[in-house]
């Protein structure tokens, strides 16, 4: 059995498999919206960035458009360092978890989680590992091989159409699905820097 893993909050888990479906409209201006839905095509959250700080700030927010946690790219951070706030903050004592690069050059994909609780930086308490651009990524506990999530590519000829990027998330039992939503959206960002920054310079 999958550990219970309960981050954002415990009414974002289930007893259950939980499948997700991410949507990232690539042809946008904030360059990084998204929409997250269940199985059924259900939207269950959403990802937007804030007005005038696009690429250094976004904010989770679920079906109603109620944030649940906002991201905040450390700057001049060596490892792409994100952290993650409870709501709509940025104070320190809201804190809930900080995402980084494991080293600063990598081939695979391989980030480093660390709750707000976390006092030793030796000490994960998740990592993220695979490959971004295939979309084969897990995320497992703590320096175990517990995997907790697992993301999947979907293709199809009518979202290269429409401009859209479109993978799957698996959430295992009783882990906080909006968590996992979270690393997922913080992956794209770190892993679409080098992009950004060679069209920037294009």
């Amino acid at each position: 059995m999958a550990p219970e893993v309960v981050v954002v909050g415990r009414q974002f888990t289930a007893p259950y498999q939980v499948d997700l479906m991410i949507v990232h409209k690539l042809m946008t201006m904030s360059g990084g919206n998204f929409g997250v839905t269940d199985a059924n095509g259900n939207i269950m959250f959403k990802v937007k960035g804030k007005a005038l700080s696009l690429r250094a700030r976004r904010v989770l927010l679920d079906a109603a458009g109620n944030p649940i946690v906002s991201f905040q790219q450390k700057i001049m951070s060596m490892h792409s360092t994100w952290k993650v706030y409870r709501g709509d903050s940025n104070d320190s004592r809201d804190l809930i978890f900080t995402v980084k690069r494991s080293s600063l050059f990598q081939i695979k994909t391989q980030l480093y989680v660390f709750l707000a609780s976390n006092t030793s930086k030796d000490n994960r308490d998740f990592k993220i590992k695979g490959s971004w651009s295939e979309k084969s990524c897990t995320i497992s506990a703590g320096k175990s091989s517990t995997v907790i999530a697992q993301m999947h590519k979907k293709n199809s000829i009518s979202n290269d159409l429409l401009g859209k990027d479109k993978f799957a998330v698996t959430v295992y039992p009783h882990v906080d699905y909006a968590f996992i939503v979270a690393l997922v959206v913080i992956l794209e960002e770190i892993n679409g820097e080098n992009k950004n920054n060679v069209m920037s310079t294009g």
